[in-house]
């Protein structure tokens, strides 16, 4: 595959549309059992507010991988995406009824030979920056 973004259509500065992700308990669960991580703070109510938590919390990992989905939707190709990284900065809190969502935004914040660029990304989930620092290195078409 190649990215369906070309890389003469984007510029320093531009912003990328926001994208909305829901999370819904399920979700963790499906994803503890993909990554191995089955710590009760993810899926215990009881558990995870007895060790001082608000309620169960999406795994770190979970977070920056919606992170990266919004980049490789974008790009239109999983394998652009040269480089990603972030620094969690506050817990996706995901309650029993009605779940939470994962709001991702992009900018693009610098323009790389060999047709790459890289992206800023903004995470909130109620109402907090979720992630920083959060990069990631595309190879546009």
């Amino acid at each position: 595959m190649t990215a369906t973004v070309k890389y003469d259509e984007v510029e320093v500065g531009q912003e990328l549309p926001a994208k909305t992700y829901p999370v819904q308990r399920v979700d963790l669960v499906k994803y503890a059992g993909a990554s191995g991580d089955f710590n009760p703070i993810h899926w215990d109510e009881p558990f995870a507010k007895s060790v001082g938590l608000p309620d169960v919390i999406a795994h770190g990992m979970f977070t920056m991988a919606q992170g990266g989905r919004y980049v490789t939707d974008w790009a239109g190709d999983p394998s652009a995406v040269v480089d990603y990284g972030v620094r969690f900065s506050s817990m996706v809190v995901v309650p029993h009824d009605d779940g939470t969502e994962i709001e991702i935004s992009g900018v693009i914040e610098d323009k790389l030979d060999d047709n790459r660029v890289v992206v800023a990304l903004t995470a909130r989930s109620g109402g907090q920056k979720v992630l920083t620092r959060a990069k990631a290195t595309v190879r546009l078409a």
